[in-house]
């Protein structure tokens, strides 16, 4: 009995690593263009924690062409529900696009979950990007 008790629960510590390994918050620069004020960011964000969020935000750094950082920023991406994609614009004021080289996530601002615990937001997450700007952590 003591070899059967031992076997499953060493199933499920060997199963615990490889669900954790597939939780996932993808962040996604899809687009950036000029708008009146500055530079238009469009994000993709999918949320694949296995948690609903109820608060997500990041900081992120602003480099400009030269590799020196510009600003930082706090993009606030709001509740995302486990399994779903939202797109959220920020305007970067101010800003031409053509001057960024790079954004960079610095550090969670917030990441909190619906219910229970949330996951380490920043272990988590993926970033990439589908302009010239690199985007990543």
């Amino acid at each position: 009995m003591k070899s059967i008790a031992f076997a499953a629960f060493t199933l499920m510590a060997a199963a615990a690593p490889a669900l954790s390994q597939d939780a996932r918050y993808t962040l996604e620069l899809n687009n950036a263009r000029a708008a009146e004020t500055g530079c238009r960011l469009t994000y993709v964000a999918m949320n694949a924690t296995g948690t609903d969020l109820s608060a997500t935000s990041f900081e992120v750094a602003v480099f400009d062409q030269d590799g020196k950082v510009n600003r930082l920023l706090i993009l606030e991406f709001g509740a995302l529900k486990d399994g779903r994609t939202k797109v959220v614009q920020f305007d970067l004021a101010e800003q031409g696009c053509e001057d960024i080289s790079r954004l960079l996530v610095n550090s969670v601002a917030e990441c909190s979950a619906t219910e229970g615990t949330a996951p380490d937001c920043l272990d988590v997450l993926e970033a990439s990007s589908r302009t010239d700007i690199d985007f990543g952590l």
